[in-house]
């Protein structure tokens, strides 16, 4: 047996809580499911038919490592007409296998042993492991007393000589919480005084609910530092298609590509003209998603603040992040009892660090049928809790 030659850091990785949820689930027959950032809408109908086309037609062959030409021209054209970002499609641009191997590709581009990334906590748990792997030190700031926004004064006294990389994910995977423009331009102001790299995930721009998305790329003195991650899983519904995208400097694009060719080659051609349909005819296809997304968000927060839950109002994404601390159970105890008794599953906080316990995370990608019948079932729960 050779298990023990097994890298020791990739031993030491445990599965993401939200994955271990979405199993304990699957024993179950019955389970009102809130748990997994998975659009309930389908792939738009042309898109699919756009990869359909493009497959029938023989374009299954290799494209360039950095992505199709078009759609990389396609995708640089989205983000200056959404968000006022220039980049160009040429050599500022790659087409991706989805957000998370985007993060990956940027990390193993910036990061060298010993070095730290400074992020917020709680957060995605994507972010760490990749962080480690590259023998680097997460550094989390805890923002639970801040609206879960990392701000310029938070982040401030964590950064050090050692600093190689902020992450901002705005919105947040997975409280909602979306950075402002006085919230970017503070944070612009300090980082771009600093010898370091942001990468921003703006995976969720697009569902940005009560004011226009903005990207700290777009901030004096941000963009020559900054790499910009986004794709089409939750704007398009489109997780299974893979495709993400990085907007970078070229003198900092031209290094992620040599890691993107040996890593996975190039995105799947098909899905590459499926999201070249998705940027063209389709840049407004996430909008009645979105005016869904904030029809479930009001009725959910609504909800959980009448059942007397802790809860910050969510700015964007698809996930509201309630405090369980009133019911005297740890965040994994409260999601595991939901589960048990009431057949409601969510994700427990420490799944986001531990800066998370003490919360519960619940997605409502899912129809308002599903998210009613879940919340009746939590509010049943809560008052269990409240008068044992």
């Amino acid at each position: 047996m050779v298990e023990h030659l097994i890298r020791g850091d990739i031993r030491g990785i445990a599965i993401s809580g939200i994955r271990q949820m979405a199993n304990r689930v699957a024993q179950y027959k019955d389970v009102f499911s809130l748990t997994i950032g998975q659009p309930d809408f389908p792939t738009p109908p042309h898109i699919v038919e756009a990869a359909a086309r493009a497959a029938r037609d023989g374009k299954t062959v290799y494209t360039p490592n950095a992505g199709l030409p078009e759609l990389r021209d396609a995708a640089a054209a989205f983000v200056r007409s959404k968000y006022g970002l220039e980049y160009r499609g040429s050599d500022e641009t790659l087409v991706t296998v989805g957000a998370s191997q985007a993060i990956d590709m940027a990390l193993r581009t910036i990061l060298e042993p010993g070095v730290e990334v400074v992020l917020p906590g709680p957060v995605y748990p994507g972010y760490e492991p990749l962080i480690r792997l590259c023998g680097a030190i997460p550094v989390y700031v805890d923002v639970t007393d801040s609206g879960f926004k990392l701000t310029a004064e938070k982040l401030e006294p964590a950064l050090t000589e050692r600093t190689r990389c902020v992450i901002l994910a705005s919105p947040s995977n997975p409280t909602g919480a979306a950075l402002a423009p006085d919230e970017l331009s503070a944070l612009a102001e300090l980082l771009s005084r600093r010898d370091l790299f942001v990468i921003s995930d703006e995976i969720y721009s697009e569902l940005v609910y009560d004011r226009p998305h903005a990207s700290i790329a777009s901030y004096p003195g941000m963009r020559e530092r900054t790499i910009v991650v986004n794709g089409l899983s939750k704007s398009h519904s489109m997780t299974g298609w893979r495709i993400g995208f990085t907007f970078a400097p070229a003198a900092i694009t031209q290094h992620m590509v040599k890691v993107l060719q040996y890593n996975v080659t190039c995105a799947a051609s098909v899905s590459q003209y499926a999201a070249l349909e998705a940027l063209t005819a389709g840049i407004d296809d996430a909008l009645p998603m979105r005016e869904a997304y904030v029809a479930r968000r009001d009725y959910a927060y609504a909800r959980l603040v009448a059942a007397s839950f802790d809860v910050a109002k969510p700015e964007g994404a698809f996930y509201i992040f309630p405090s369980v601390r009133k019911f005297g159970l740890d965040s994994t105890s409260f999601a595991y009892r939901l589960l048990d008794e009431q057949r409601v599953a969510v994700v427990p906080g420490s799944a986001f660090t531990p800066l998370g316990e003490g919360y519960v995370r619940l997605s409502y990608a899912c129809s308002m049928e599903t998210l009613a019948a879940a919340l009746d079932r939590i509010e049943r729960f809560a008052d269990g809790l409240s008068s044992s």
